[in-house]
């Protein structure tokens, strides 16, 4: 299949060798056109990333992607700081951070600033749109990855086996554990070739600076609540329940609701119908949920609006960026040996089963709510896959079908 004509040209060169401007805009497109959640922002990366830039090949991705899912904090947003990392050095892991949560953080501010605090800015068409276009998405990305990750009897029953579990017990720790289910199948079945990545030179973080963040991540867990404690500063007490919230949470996305609730409305900061009312825009939002966090920093105004967004901001994306940094030199050698790459290809597949489950929970039961909805489920689907039209575009055209409709 040729390429749309209305996707630009990918900028030149070989895909070992992206810019750190390049990586912020790549991830500012996404983070102006990733709608649906976490699992539909996966969909979206592959999309980007494995099939239109040839950056990571299919097992390269879905290893990141396992990683993430071992790790605390948004799954999303550090598969995206992974990338940056693996392409551009701790300069892309910051540029794809900034490029991704950018545009939803904005919004999120200035929601907060009064533009339309009741949730009620974006029309519920538009909504329906985007939601049933993340499950065309999704579907796709379980589609390409099974045929790369999940072939064979083997690997395709752990993917199988996954998928019914997942459905079976959801929950971000039934989740690491069928991903640690499958790595021993992998390790005691498979016997994959042994394969080393090609990494840019250029891109590599020294164990030294993995160990400095993980220490850092640590110190700014255990000090974070001692200043707010010994100081009273809303400010203090702002950035440290944000930071608790983006370290201790598995599986991001609206696993993080409760924890932030307990910071900012416990606490005095927010006040629970402005709590409510932000997390229903947010639902509207593209990229990362955690974006909440400006809107929620500005309600705060700790000590002034816009300082207690960018502040909030910080807090809950700054464990994700440092346990990235902190873990992927180790991840890099760790992959290069037999027995971890024999696990691998098990928990590769086990991944393929945890994202197909989650397009049917909660993608397809979020978005299809009838026949029409289906149908324009599979229209888009046809679009991405057979027109191969960019999936920013196609995410347009829904938006707008459901506004039509809608009306």
């Amino acid at each position: 299949m040729t390429r749309s004509a209305i996707d630009p040209p990918d900028p030149p060169g070989p895909k070992g060798t992206p810019t750190v401007a390049w990586v912020f805009r790549e991830f500012l497109r996404l983070g102006l056109t990733s709608f649906g959640g976490p699992v539909a922002h996966i969909g979206y990366f592959r999309d980007r990333f494995v099939k239109r830039l040839g950056w990571l090949d299919e097992a390269d991705f879905a290893d990141l992607v396992a990683l993430c899912q071992f790790l605390p904090g948004p799954a999303s947003s550090q598969i995206g700081m992974a990338i940056g990392l693996e392409k551009a050095g701790l300069a892309g892991a910051l540029a794809a951070f900034v490029g991704f949560t950018l545009p939803s953080a904005v919004l999120m501010a200035l929601i907060a600033y009064g533009l339309g605090a009741s949730g009620g800015l974006i029309d519920a068409g538009v909504l329906s749109g985007l939601a049933i276009v993340a499950v065309a998405v999704v579907a796709e990305a379980v589609r390409g990855m099974a045929l790369s990750l999940a072939t064979g009897r083997l690997l395709g029953g752990v993917a199988l086996a996954a998928t019914a579990l997942a459905l079976l017990v959801p929950g971000s720790f039934a989740q690491i554990a069928i991903l640690l289910g499958g790595g021993l199948v992998g390790y005691c079945f498979s016997r994959p070739a042994i394969r080393v990545p090609d990494l840019r030179p250029g891109a590599t973080i020294s164990r030294r600076i993995g160990i400095a963040a993980l220490a850092l991540f640590v110190m700014l867990l255990v000090g974070l609540p001692i200043l707010a404690a010994t100081t009273h500063s809303q400010t203090a007490v702002l950035a440290s329940g944000l930071y608790r919230a983006g370290a201790l949470v598995f599986g991001g996305g609206h696993v993080v609701l409760p924890l932030l609730k307990d910071s900012v409305v416990a606490t005095g900061l927010v006040q629970e119908p402005i709590f409510v009312a932000g997390y229903g825009a947010a639902q509207a939002m593209p990229g990362p949920l955690f974006s909440l966090s400006a809107y929620l920093g500005v309600a705060a105004g700790a000590p002034t609006p816009a300082v207690g967004g960018a502040v909030a901001v910080l807090a809950i994306f700054a464990p994700a960026l440092l346990l990235v940094v902190g873990v992927l030199p180790f991840w890099r050698r760790l992959r290069r040996v037999e027995a971890v790459r024999r696990a691998l290809t098990g928990v590769n597949a086990a991944v393929v089963g945890l994202l197909a489950a989650a397009l049917y929970d909660p993608v397809f039961v979020t978005a299809i709510h009838g026949a029409r909805d289906l149908a324009f489920a599979v229209l888009g689907y046809a679009l991405l896959v057979f027109l191969r039209l960019p999936a920013w575009l196609v995410v347009l055209l829904a938006a707008g079908a459901g506004w039509i409709l809608g009306g």
